[in-house]
């Protein structure tokens, strides 16, 4: 049992999405914090912090250690953080070289670069997703575009229109939506690593260095801290509630189309009471999907509020909110494609 519906083990088969919410699962988001080990751990061997036999023993952790996960969900309701019981586990995994893992490097540089690893495979799915929304927007124009349709302004006829003008309404945003995911991806997202308290002060004059080998390593962008300064946190989540927005359109569009009779959408849902019914479920969900998202991201910016050189409170309420909010956003770029794929007929009969 679990009160999220993402990851629910009946709800989830309507708002959840796999292939998202493996991104955010235990598993992942320790494979990404150990990643960003290792990458420290080569850059530091580079410039002559550490020994090299501590980087390649460093390195090999990610064949060998196994997470006490028991032990991590007990130390964080003491810390507050997983990397302090999680780099005693390394550490003891690795013996004499465990002195060497995490030099200079504090939690918050571990559990945000992770994030940012995490988050830039979501961003390229969505933008594989967000071209299959588009081809699917295609079909339809060129199955149905000529087709007549009554355009409407505030739920009352207006002016005749064509189902192509519609359809490319609803495209429109969607190819705004997929560039600025290039984008993002294009420039990379940011390394986060500051130190303790974000001066990198433990590395003296190496402190640069390093941050430019461990990015190119991540294949992340070299850029200063970002402890307390989190508006890249905000700006992905804003992308996700604009995503989720712009198929929310398209949902309840489809939604009031099907109730007029101007499109008809093969398997739609059943009924219990009325076996004649098929109810417009997934055009439906893409409504509730962007109307989630529209609530969580004012908790993002209500977590851009992060007090002094780093922020326990702020810091926690991103970890609530952003993971689902990418979720949602899968969840929504599933179902459009879903949807429109199952369209069988658009326009005025």
């Amino acid at each position: 049992m679990t009160a999220s519906v993402f990851d629910h083990p009946i709800l989830s088969g309507l708002l959840g999405d796999e292939e998202i919410g493996a991104h955010f699962s235990a598993a992942a988001e320790l494979s990404a914090m150990q990643r960003f080990e290792v990458g420290l751990a080569g850059a530091e061997a580079a410039e002559g912090l550490i020994p090299g036999e501590a980087a390649e023993a460093i390195a090999a952790l990610q064949e060998l250690f196994v997470a006490d996960v028991d032990a991590l969900r007990r130390s964080i309701g003491r810390d507050g953080v997983v990397i302090p019981d999680l780099v005693r586990q390394w550490r003891a995994t690795l013996g004499e070289h465990g002195k060497h893992l995490h030099v200079g490097a504090t939690s918050q540089d571990a559990i945000d670069t992770g994030l940012m690893l995490r988050l830039a495979s979501v961003l390229s799915i969505f933008d594989q997703r967000l071209a299959t929304v588009q081809a699917a927007l295609d079909g339809l124009e060129a199955g149905f575009g000529a087709k007549p349709l009554m355009g409407r302004t505030r739920m009352q006829a207006a002016i005749p229109i064509t189902v192509a003008d519609r359809v490319a309404a609803w495209k429109a945003p969607i190819i705004v939506h997929q560039a600025a995911v290039q984008h993002m991806l294009r420039l990379r997202l940011p390394l986060q690593f500051g130190g303790a308290a974000g001066t990198l002060e433990k590395l003296g004059d190496k402190g640069g260095a390093v941050r430019a080998r461990l990015a190119e390593f991540l294949q992340l962008s070299d850029r200063p801290q970002w402890h307390s300064q989190r508006a890249v946190i905000a700006e992905i989540g804003g992308l996700f509630s604009q995503i989720t927005g712009s198929l929310g359109k398209i949902g309840q569009d489809l939604a009031l189309m099907a109730d007029n009779g101007t499109a008809d959408i093969g398997g739609g849902g059943a009924s219990s009471a009325m076996p004649h019914k098929r109810n417009p479920v997934k055009a439906e969900v893409l409504v509730t999907l962007a109307r989630y998202n529209a609530v969580q991201i004012s908790g993002l910016y209500q977590s851009l509020v992060h007090e002094q050189e780093r922020s326990g409170a702020a810091w926690t309420l991103e970890w609530m909110i952003l993971p689902q909010m990418a979720i949602a956003t899968g969840a929504a770029t599933r179902l459009a494609t879903e949807v429109l794929q199952a369209i069988e007929d658009l326009g005025d009969r």
